[in-house]
Parts: C-alpha cells; sequence; structure tokens
C-alpha cells in the first residue's frame, strides 16, 4: 500500500466547513433568525468555490476527474453487490453522483431560501411554495448527507482504506501493485 495525496486543502477545507455549516443551519440555529439566512448565503458561497474549484483545481479536485458515468456507477454497484473490491484514487462513480447530487442540493436550498427573503410584492404572490420547495429540498439533504455518511463508513471497511482520515490528510493509502 502506497500513501498518495488525493484531497487538496481548499477541498477538504471546503467539504468540511459545509460540514458545519449544514448542521448548524439543520440542528442548533433557529429556521427564523438572520443567523441561519447568513450561514445558508454562506452555504452557497462554499459551494460556488467549490464548483469554480473544480474547473481550475487539482487534479482530483476537478469534475474532469470524476465526470458523472451511469455505467461506471451500475459496474461499481454490481462489483459491491458480487464482492469485489475496487479502489478509486479520486471519487468512485457512485461518489461522483452524490458530490454532484449534494452541491446541486445545496444551491438550491439557498436559491429556494433567498427567494424565501424576498417580499411578497417581488414576487407577485405568496413565496409558499418556495418555502414547500425548501422544506423538501432540505429533507433530500439529510437523506443524502446519512447515505453520503453510511456510503464512506462502508466502503471504508470494505477497501480497507480510511475515507474520513483521507479527507482530513488529503492523504489515501493506495494499492500499488
Amino acid at each position: 500500500m502506497a500513501t498518495v495525496k488525493v484531497w487538496d486543502p481548499v477541498v477538504r477545507l471546503v467539504h468540511w466547513s459545509l460540514v458545519v455549516a449544514f448542521t448548524l443551519n439543520a440542528t442548533i440555529i433557529d429556521d427564523d433568525s438572520s443567523l441561519h439566512v447568513t450561514v445558508g448565503y454562506v452555504v452557497v458561497g462554499l459551494v460556488a468555490l467549490r464548483i469554480v474549484w473544480g474547473f481550475i483545481g487539482t487534479r482530483h479536485a476537478r469534475f474532469s476527474d470524476f465526470p458523472p458515468d451511469p455505467a461506471a456507477a451500475l459496474q461499481q454497484a454490481r462489483d459491491m453487490t458480487l464482492g469485489r473490491r475496487t479502489r478509486h484514487l479520486g471519487h468512485s462513480p457512485l461518489g461522483a453522483f452524490m458530490t454532484y447530487n449534494l452541491l446541486i442540493t445545496l444551491l438550491l436550498l439557498g436559491a429556494t431560501g433567498w427567494i424565501m427573503t424576498l417580499p411578497e410584492a417581488t414576487l407577485g404572490h405568496d413565496p409558499e411554495w418556495a418555502e414547500d420547495l425548501h422544506e423538501a429540498l432540505f429533507g433530500w439533504a439529510v437523506f443524502s448527507v446519512v447515505i453520503h455518511i453510511a456510503a464512506v463508513i462502508f466502503k471504508s471497511r470494505r477497501t480497507g482504506v480510511n475515507l474520513v482520515r483521507a479527507m482530513v490528510t488529503g492523504k489515501k493509502t493506495h494499492d500499488d501493485s
């Protein structure tokens, strides 16, 4: 096994900052407070930074390193059901889909949250639809986060690569053969 630098400081900082900000807004900060709105803007800013970094960042940070590939994701799921252990240096195909899912969901949460702050006169009607969509997106985000955490634990145990440590240190152990 070799230790390979995979996740750069920007990826790690954005990841853990999103963890903290989302958790605060989801569990501690009152939904109707101005702090909730501010933290929501921070989340959108972090996602925007991650999107920019996905085009100009280091190799494994770039979206071109983990394009959404349904065939590869199905193959990964098939391999898992057959007990095959495949290690991926960067994002796995299923991990890529989760990354895109979470980034898009957080952006949509931010957009619907922003719409809810607009005066009714701006929209010409009651923005209740935005609140309903915001709540649905929040439910989807929580579900996705739970699946993401479970998948990280599962894959870490299955492959012997501690993915949480890798996201803290930036380094993964990888089969060098």
